[in-house]
């Protein structure tokens, strides 16, 4: 039986793109080569890990000073790539609390930097037992490590637990330990696999 259910914050509750800010700032050819080759995803998983993003901003413009100006924008514009919530998920989460029946959880790539953002502007973070953010943690997904600081520190079993994420290699993660997972595509694709799982999800 599931008791507990995990959830992943950005693009699964959080509309989070970087595309919102350079889209504003270059045409979209150049922005596509500059998010794949400068600001790379892996670059920003450095600082949701616990890097600086001081730190992490001098290492790039010492890397690319023709793009000094676009790089300071990453974090010094960082709010600008946060888009609304994912309402279908919001809704499904409210859904959860509601019945009583979960402990609800997030487990969270995000910068202990930028997160106080992200929790100022959407109050449903407010609705789970416990967050675990790796950049408070310094340590991140996929790393078994950071899965189990959440099974240990909130007395989880990961048999009685269901992670959520829309990064299939982080789902493949949690499955290795024992944890149930669903690769979030859309919310209605999540309601559907939660009621495979058994988890009544109802409008109310």
């Amino acid at each position: 039986m599931i008791n507990t259910i995990i959830f992943d914050l950005g693009a699964v509750l959080i509309d989070w793109n970087p595309h919102y800010l350079y889209s504003k700032i270059l045409q979209e050819e150049e922005m596509r080569h500059f998010l794949a080759t400068v600001c790379t995803p892996e670059w920003n998983e450095e600082q949701d890990g616990g890097r600086p993003l001081a730190e992490a901003t001098e290492l790039l413009v010492s890397q690319f000073p023709e793009h000094e100006e676009n790089i300071r924008h990453f974090y010094g514009r960082w709010s600008e790539m946060l888009g609304g919530e994912i309402a279908g998920t919001v809704e499904i989460l409210k859904q959860l609390k509601a019945s009583g029946q979960y402990k609800l959880y997030a487990l969270t790539n995000w910068s202990a930097e930028t997160f106080p953002i992200a929790q100022e502007r959407f109050e449903f973070l407010t609705w789970f037992d416990g967050i675990v953010m790796s950049g408070a943690e310094k340590d991140r997904k996929p790393f078994p490590s950071f899965y189990q600081t959440l099974l240990n520190r909130y007395s989880v079993q990961a048999s009685e637990a269901l992670f959520i994420d829309d990064n299939l290699r982080n789902i493949k993660a949690a499955e290795q330990l024992g944890i149930h997972g669903i690769h979030f595509q859309n919310p209605e694709q999540l309601k559907d696999e939660l009621i495979q799982h058994g988890i009544s999800v109802e409008n109310r």
